[in-house]
């Protein structure tokens, strides 16, 4: 039996979340829709999916979902991803977890070219053994189905496997998974949020995963091993 870690990307590993949320709010305006920017950005971590309806009444979403998620695709790729940056520490966090024998998944709603872009950004390309972006599923967080495909690319059971996310959608889809979850703030996302919708442990970006490295992996399940 496998042991697995599971990563968020935006606002975990990547330091993007303000960036998804300008181009929403811009993409929302440019199509008609004006909302203030803390209402957006409390909305990241959410798939297009499940963004837009919050903002969009569902006979215009009908009709311009297409165009809204291009314009908001183009946009970011355009003026926002170039400017992304890694927080400290990702690539030492991710050996650290791969000399000890674990899996390292990636369950994210972002798009695939942006996942591409991201591993090469954090410089952990290498050390991924399975992904799951939204094109892998019908329904984006706070659905289960990211962690879903992702523990079942990995070859591991719910109980033998932790999320690392920053957001409450994060928390959400976690537990609809049947998986823990440990937040982080780095996502900008308030404490007392994370907890109330299920994470087991707070701690501040990648850098402090690794400085508390022992306490998180003790929340993952021993496994027996086989002879």
């Amino acid at each position: 039996m496998q042991t697995a870690f599971i990563f968020d990307i935006d606002g975990t590993l990547i330091d993007s979340v303000d960036f998804h949320a300008e181009a929403w709010q811009r993409t929302l305006a440019h199509f008609g829709f004006t909302v203030p920017y803390p209402v957006v950005r409390s909305q990241i971590g959410k798939g297009g999916d499940q963004l837009l309806p919050v903002f969009v009444p569902a006979e215009a979403l009908a009709r311009l979902r297409n165009g809204i998620e291009k314009y908001r695709s183009e946009l970011f790729t355009r003026e926002y991803l170039p400017r992304i940056r890694p927080f400290p520490r990702v690539r030492d966090l991710f050996l650290r977890i791969r000399k000890d024998g674990y899996r390292i998944g990636l369950a994210t709603s972002a798009k695939t070219d942006e996942v591409t872009a991201y591993k090469t950004l954090a410089n952990i390309t290498d050390l991924i053994d399975a992904e799951t972006s939204s094109g892998d599923v019908d329904c984006s967080k706070p659905c289960p189905d990211v962690f879903e495909v992702a523990v079942d690319k990995l070859n591991v059971e719910p109980d033998n496997a932790i999320v690392i996310g920053d957001t409450p959608h994060d928390a959400t889809a976690a537990r609809r998974a049947r998986l823990r979850i440990v937040g982080v703030l780095c996502g900008g996302f308030a404490e007392r949020d994370l907890r109330e919708a299920g994470c087991r442990s707070i701690y501040r970006d990648p850098a402090d995963l690794l400085e508390h490295y022992d306490e998180i992996q003790s929340l993952v399940t021993p496994f027996p091993q086989t002879p």
